[in-house]
């Protein structure tokens, strides 16, 4: 994808996050890596009515070259992007479910929802927690980053973690595929905070079929 393509199709994605109100007001952010650097939504932006000319365009250094002035987030995107070589986009939101779920307490640090659909392990995956970070801390971004290579190291790569009482960071290699990525956790977070009792995971065996037949990482 070019990057005038590239440009759209990310206010395409903030469109439709808005829309169906996985964001509200100005809270959440999309970047994508391009070959010299990265498109970030700016600050303080609607996802909502984004405009493919106004989004900043960063150098790999980290300096801004265009558009208005990028997210705060960008520092914490650039790390994941660092750490994980497949990711070509990064979605931050506010999604309700999911914070709500930070504040009752996740099912537990290293995977804050248990894998309870068979859609969510393979799609998803493990999310750890992240501690609570100000919005725009730097030192988030050292968290992620050793999370993500501690659990590449165990053979169990993510694509998601969550910021504790702010929301999700999840990436892919699209903006469509990051997008799905997050439905699909926001959707697990709904049905876990709905259900009552709370369901049992799938069990271990259950979980090695969807490795064996899907590839999931679980």
């Amino acid at each position: 994808m070019n990057e005038t393509d590239l440009r759209h199709e990310i206010c395409r994605v903030g469109r439709s996050l808005f829309e169906r109100a996985y964001v509200h007001a100005t809270a959440g952010n999309i970047s994508a890596r391009l070959e010299d650097g990265f498109l970030i939504t700016p600050s303080d932006a609607c996802l909502g009515l984004l405009e493919p000319e106004n989004l900043a365009k960063v150098g790999l250094d980290g300096c801004q070259q265009s558009g208005d002035r990028a997210s705060k987030t960008l520092a914490l995107h650039r790390s994941i992007y660092r750490e994980d070589p497949m990711a070509r986009c990064v979605i931050h939101t506010h999604s309700t479910h999911l914070v709500a779920l930070t504040l009752a307490g996740v099912w537990r640090r290293e995977d804050i929802l248990p894998p309870i659909t068979p859609y969510f392990v393979m799609k998803v995956g493990h999310v750890p927690l992240m501690d609570y970070c100000r919005p725009g801390d730097p030192a988030v971004g050292a968290q992620v980053a050793q999370t993500i290579e501690t659990m590449r190291a165990r053979a169990t790569p993510i694509r998601a973690v969550m910021l504790d009482r702010l929301g999700p960071n999840v990436w892919h290699e699209t903006p469509a595929a990051a997008m799905a990525v997050l439905e699909e956790l926001e959707e697990t977070a709904r049905l876990w905070m709905m259900s009552t009792p709370k369901p049992e995971p799938l069990s271990e065996p259950q979980i090695e079929e969807l490795r064996r037949s899907f590839g999931a990482s679980w």
